[in-house]
């Protein structure tokens, strides 16, 4: 009979939580970009699944405008007690700081790390009509056509961006990068032929690698992707050097209870794991991830300190 009621008091006491959470409004996760984007996408991948595990309703909220600084700036004036969140990449709270002399957040001001969703990797890419078919040809035959050493990006101071900086460090190839307004036009003339080549995410790429109108000759991570197991790493090629991946994460507001960002962290990492979960972000060009809220801020301290000396030798600034 103690056992018994034991057992009801637990649920009762859970249910009554729940309601509790439930009556102060939901969750909302705030996108800095349009709808249909890979944080998107992710957001509202999640969002059933947290809402059981929260037991309040989860809601995604864009945001978009300034490469995702509105929502940065919406999560630094929201209130401390875990019911908003931000998914965003990499750009928006570690390449943002070191490319802008003024910024209006500082991620580790205003800011509390929550998970880690995803990685995504980067590829160097070429048209159909190439004539490089691997790596190697096509840093020969950029060095046979130095008139000809440009890549685009899906635009200036992101990941891709200052990866192709790293790509030219490494190789000794003087490159020079051509910023697009989004991913979808960089593939749209790299298949095209209006540009010889292209850095971005897999996940910009990979239908288009599978359907033979891009070639990809080499992707950013220390291992090979899931999503592209037949297309190998530099570092596979000879360059220990270039790697480099970005990443998809949630944070909170600064100042959030502990026990509070533990919850949430351990909702989003459940979410992710789920196979069903697992197996979409994979098939979107991600490598999933779900993290504590430790190994983010750990995650944010070594990429900082991996891109800071990189964006400061290319001598750019997005303010400026």
């Amino acid at each position: 009979m103690n056992a018994l009621l034991r057992t009801l008091s637990a649920f009762f006491g859970l249910a009554l939580a729940a309601c509790a959470s439930a009556q102060d409004g939901p969750i909302r996760i705030l996108v800095g970009f349009p709808p249909g984007g890979e944080s998107d996408v992710i957001a509202r991948l999640l969002v059933d699944r947290m809402t059981i595990s929260l037991g309040a309703p989860v809601i995604v909220e864009n945001k978009p405008g300034a490469g995702g600084m509105l929502a940065a700036e919406a999560l630094k004036n929201a209130a401390p007690d875990g019911r908003t969140l931000m998914i965003s990449p990499i750009a928006v709270t570690v390449f943002a700081p070191l490319t802008h002399a003024k910024l209006r957040y500082d991620p580790i001001r205003y800011f509390a790390p929550v998970s880690l969703a995803a990685y995504f990797q980067m590829a160097l890419a070429v048209g159909p009509g190439s004539p490089a078919k691997t790596l190697q040809e096509y840093i020969a035959w950029v060095r046979a056509n130095p008139a000809k050493a440009t890549y685009g990006t899906p635009t200036a101071g992101g990941p891709p961006h200052f990866f192709g900086v790293m790509l030219a460090r490494a190789t000794g190839v003087d490159l020079v990068f051509v910023p697009y307004k989004g991913g979808a036009p960089l593939v749209n003339d790299l298949i095209g032929g209006q540009v010889p080549a292209g850095i971005t995410v897999l996940s910009e790429l990979l239908k288009h690698h599978e359907a033979g109108k891009v070639r990809m000759l080499g992707t950013s991570g220390s291992e090979r992707s899931p999503s592209t197991p037949n297309v190998p790493t530099f570092k596979e090629l000879g360059f220990a050097d270039i790697e480099g991946v970005g990443w998809q994460a949630f944070h909170t507001t600064a100042k959030t209870p502990r026990p509070t960002i533990d919850r949430l962290s351990l909702a989003i990492a459940s979410a992710i794991k789920a196979p069903e979960i697992t197996e979409r972000l994979i098939a979107l060009g991600l490598d999933p991830v779900g993290s504590t809220a430790d190994e983010m801020a750990k995650r944010i301290a070594e990429d900082t300190a991996r891109w800071a000396p990189i964006v400061k030798a290319s001598g750019f600034r997005a303010d400026e």
